[in-house]
């Protein structure tokens, strides 16, 4: 069974592994996963200092071309459940940028694994043309058998954006869920907003 990390991992990386993507219409939740992934994964193919593992410059990949296409506010919301609610403003501004900087840490170091012989593969959508509200269903095929990837997408003024992701029948957020409900039992929101600092922190290589 796969550990968090190693789900969050996949399910994150595979936005930018989709080698083969050709232009994509934008206007379909399908057509923006497949534009991610073309945009993504070219840069990192032609960038020898990505491929060699600057994770610097692949934050700042992700920044610029991944994470306005996803819904960071309602998948922090959706982790620290309903807790949320009763955190403050400011509580709530510091959750999403610590959840933000925790998910992008962890994709950048999935795309230092980029490989020429990593396909993923879109499967056919299962939804009608006025739907607001879907899951985009992928599989991904390096090595050994295939994984099954969701990723479940809400359109908002117009706009697809990415709120969750499903890897080997498990979605990323209901994962975090637990783990952030326990931290908030014995610390409280502020201890949950410290235990994130500390896990950035330890990623970034600082004491």
């Amino acid at each position: 069974m796969f550990k968090l990390k190693q789900w969050l991992v996949i399910g994150l990386s595979s936005l930018a592994l989709n080698a083969g993507a050709q232009t994509a219409n934008t206007g379909t939740a399908d057509g923006l996963i497949k534009q991610i992934s073309a945009e993504v994964i070219d840069t990192v193919k032609s960038d020898k200092a990505m491929q060699a593992g600057d994770v610097g410059k692949i934050v700042t990949l992700v920044d610029s071309k991944v994470l306005p296409h996803m819904d960071f506010k309602r998948m922090t919301a959706s982790a620290v459940g309903r807790n949320w609610r009763t955190a403050t403003p400011e509580q709530q501004a510091k959750l999403q940028d610590e959840f933000k900087l925790l998910l992008v840490r962890t994709y950048a170091g999935a795309l230092t694994e980029v490989r020429e012989n990593t396909v993923v593969n879109l499967k056919p959508m299962r939804a009608a043309a006025d739907d607001t509200d879907v899951v985009v269903r992928t599989e991904v095929k390096a090595k050994g058998e295939p994984i099954q990837l969701d990723y479940r997408l809400s359109k908002d003024g117009g706009a697809w954006k990415v709120y969750d992701m499903n890897v080997l029948g498990v979605w990323l957020v209901e994962q975090y869920k637990s783990s952030f409900q326990q931290e908030v039992s014995s610390g409280g929101i502020d201890g949950l907003i410290a235990k994130l600092v500390e896990r950035n922190k330890k990623a970034s290589g600082k004491s």
